[in-house]
């Protein structure tokens, strides 16, 4: 019996028909409770860059979490990550890899972190569920819609435990503004306002010679991507003290629109409306894409999307949003405004606001609750001991991901589209359905 298992064994018996928090008894636990060594979720961590260092320095603070081996292909990167973990545990431990291939092959392994560029998500997660590793998965999901929904094929097949990186989902504020809505606290829900932060501009940058290969590993780093020359604000990490402009540049992420923000107040949108297993039936808007410069994702943009539901999503730039939710106090153009027809409730990060303002302090009934994560890092954690599901799943990671991808596509052909949410394809629109899926550079495939 491995690890996995051992630990599945013991709380599944100790959760219970009810569902409840388990409780390990102390004489398995160790002298005064204490997480023996062999018990210890074993965790590797793919990208230790702003993002992924910032994980890093949290899982090694769970006694029962064991930091193994940490991959990076930015030297400096490495070796920060490796200071940090012979810091924590003594010794001169841990593995230190470049290819995240040779760290998810290892059997000790249970879990990883995949903190990596946008375009690197999809292959990484698709080769981690092959090798039976459960994982904390930074938004967005993938590079195209056919993407995301390999990533979760993967992940179902090989039946490991995914969480999401959309946090919102573990704080009390947004789950409380989202019981508000599907209670139907502020009357039937009609309309969901979302802001999202805008992608930014760079002008064209000058070609430049690439780093040595032991430093930074271009070639490895493009991966799926076209291949272009290298350009330092190219692929800068925010890590290293810039704005992290590959995040704006369409060939490596969706910008703003998606992983950059775009998917946190969508993923939120989604719970509200109760659609974490569905998605609109037709989207429509415009955007403002740079014609000329190194970022080339959308900088402003209005869509709006019709569930089968009827309620109506309007997902907006900052800018835009603070135009036409002004009236509701959207103070910085960002977050998710849920109306109805007897109120509203309005959601940011450090921030709520309705009306009438009684709902702030509204009950919400026990057939009404969400589930509830007060941390997204330990709530993977639990849900890799207790094998059962995230507060965010990949089932409701792809939805979410689906509909920043289904906005880029609207922006893009600039008309009116109807979308099955059943089949996840454009409804007669070959065009549209072409865009579902992007090609990778060869040899990389999923």
């Amino acid at each position: 019996m491995n690890r996995r298992q051992f630990l599945k064994s013991i709380c599944g018996t100790a959760l219970g028909a009810a569902g409840f928090p388990y409780i390990v008894p102390s004489s398995v636990l160790g002298a005064n409770g204490a997480v023996p060594p062999s018990e210890k979720i074993v965790m590797g961590f793919i990208g230790v860059g702003s993002m992924g260092g910032g994980h890093l320095r949290t899982f090694l603070g769970y006694d029962d979490v064991r930091v193994e081996a940490v991959c990076d292909l930015r030297e400096i990167f490495r070796r920060r990550a490796v200071e940090k973990v012979r810091q924590r545990y003594g010794g001169d431990g841990c593995r230190i890899y470049r290819d995240y291939r040779e760290l998810l092959a290892h059997e000790d392994i249970d879990a990883v972190t995949v903190v990596v560029p946008d375009f690197w998500h999809a292959l990484i997660g698709v080769e981690a569920a092959r090798n039976g590793k459960d994982m904390y998965y930074e938004k967005p999901l993938a590079m195209s819609i056919a993407d995301g929904k390999a990533v979760r094929s993967a992940v179902n097949r090989h039946n490991v435990i995914f969480q999401f990186g959309t946090q919102q989902r573990s704080d009390d504020k947004f789950r409380f503004a989202c019981e508000l809505a599907r209670s139907e606290k502020i009357g039937k829900l009609h309309t969901i306002m979302v802001g999202s932060h805008p992608s930014i501009t760079c002008p064209n940058q000058p070609n430049q010679p690439a780093p040595p290969k032991d430093e930074f590993d271009y070639d490895t780093w493009l991966g799926p991507a076209p291949w272009a020359p290298y350009t330092y604000e190219r692929c800068a990490s925010r890590a290293m003290g810039t704005l992290g402009m590959w995040t704006h540049i369409y060939d490596y992420s969706l910008g703003g629109l998606g992983g950059a923000w775009g998917v946190h107040p969508i993923d939120i949108a989604q719970w509200g409306n109760g659609t974490d297993d569905t998605g609109p039936v037709e989207i429509q808007g415009s955007g403002v894409i740079p014609a000329d410069g190194l970022a080339d994702t959308a900088i402003e943009w209005e869509v709006e999307h019709l569930y089968a539901n009827g309620v109506r999503m309007i997902h907006m730039n900052t800018k835009t949003a603070l135009k036409r939710a002004e009236q509701f106090s959207l103070h910085n153009g960002l977050g998710i405004l849920f109306l109805g027809d007897e109120g509203w409730v309005l959601v940011e990060r450090e921030f709520i606001d309705a009306e009438p303002k009684s709902l702030l302090t509204a009950t919400i009934g026990p057939d009404d609750r969400l589930p509830r994560s007060n941390n997204h890092r330990r709530n993977f954690i639990e849900c890799v001991k207790s094998r059962r599901q995230t507060i965010c799943p990949v089932d409701t990671a792809v939805r979410t991901d689906t509909i920043c991808h289904l906005d880029d596509i609207a922006i893009r052909l600039d008309r009116k589209l109807r979308w099955n949410p059943e089949k996840e394809q454009f409804i007669n629109d070959d065009q549209a359905n072409r865009m579902l899926s992007r090609p990778m550079r060869s040899p990389w495939h999923l």
